[in-house]
């Protein structure tokens, strides 16, 4: 991204330093538990094995684990006492995308650069994947020993999930979505298209980890809330800021798609530089939750800037 497209804070380059000290093993440790969890190639049904993994282990920005991470950090929770809630929303995210790729939803043919998986497997054994990875993620927060809750926090978790996945989340956000293709949105009907679709799920990754602090006063715990609200929204103008600007090779999926299929985008309601804007403002409201914290939420910071200065 060219430095003159967005103005960062000046602290920024600090705050990105932090995230790229912690982001590659936090990267390690989600995938550690991924692979961990998901059933292995050879075990029956294998063919279904398979395309989960597939689904899952190709890589990607795991941001919504990279938030979990960052918010325990943040609140005073160890990495390893929030391993499952990363491996939880990353699976949820997962099986999003395979459910959203298939040809009766946007029907992409590539994702992270290689085939999705409808078109590395097929339809059928995509949707099944898809199934269940949701299903698992919610097994994980259930099973998983080391996760940093009691019986009544682990029961919140996941209803927290549940409710982030589910209709009046990340799946009422994709209905709405679907509804709205060739039609124009005002403002306030596609921000809450998003806060559905993209939203829900990155709030639950920054409230299910500040959920595994006890002691967590509850004017830090609405401003982690706050924060994460707003970061799901740039993170998403951003996504439609690139879907015009980028290039294919580049984001690792089809550029263009949203004009393709006549989707309201904030780029198309409020042109680019409004968009950008728009951005702009999320990140400074993001920014300012966080004001409370010292150092030790750099990596939400940093985050916060990633999420409307990223190329893919």
């Amino acid at each position: 991204m060219a430095p003159a497209e967005l103005d960062l804070p000046e602290q920024a380059p600090a705050w990105f330093a932090s995230l790229e000290r912690h982001a590659p093993l936090w990267r390690a440790r989600v995938e550690r538990a991924l692979e961990r969890w998901l059933p292995g190639e050879a075990i029956h049904p294998a063919r279904l094995h398979r395309a989960m993994r597939y689904a899952m282990l190709g890589g990607g920005k795991r941001i919504r684990p990279l938030l979990v991470y960052a918010t325990a950090q943040a609140v005073g929770v160890s990495a390893a006492g929030v391993d499952g809630c990363a491996c939880a929303v990353e699976l949820i995210h997962g099986y999003s995308l395979v459910h959203d790729d298939l040809p009766a939803m946007d029907d992409d043919d590539l994702r992270r650069g290689r085939p999705t998986c409808h078109r590395a497997f097929d339809e059928a054994t995509a949707i099944l994947a898809g199934d269940a990875l949701q299903a698992l993620a919610f097994y994980v927060l259930a099973h998983d020993p080391d996760l940093q809750a009691g019986e009544g926090v682990r029961t919140r978790m996941i209803a927290e999930l549940a409710l982030a996945a589910g209709s009046r989340g990340m799946a009422g956000g994709q209905a709405i979505d679907l509804a709205a293709q060739g039609r124009e949105l005002d403002l306030a009907q596609l921000e809450d298209m998003h806060i559905h679709k993209t939203g829900a799920l990155i709030r639950a990754a920054v409230r299910l980890a500040a959920q595994a602090a006890s002691d967590l006063d509850p004017d830090r715990f609405s401003r982690l809330d706050r924060y994460a609200k707003c970061v799901g929204l740039a993170f998403q103008i951003r996504d439609d800021i690139l879907d015009v600007t980028g290039d294919t090779r580049t984001l690792g999926k089809r550029a263009g798609a949203d004009a393709a299929r006549d989707k309201p985008t904030y780029p198309a309601l409020l042109g680019l530089e409004g968009a950008r804007e728009r951005a702009r403002e999320l990140l400074l409201e993001a920014l300012e939750a966080l004001a409370p914290w010292g150092g030790e939420a750099d990596p939400l910071r940093g985050l916060a800037c990633h999420a409307v200065a990223r190329n893919a």
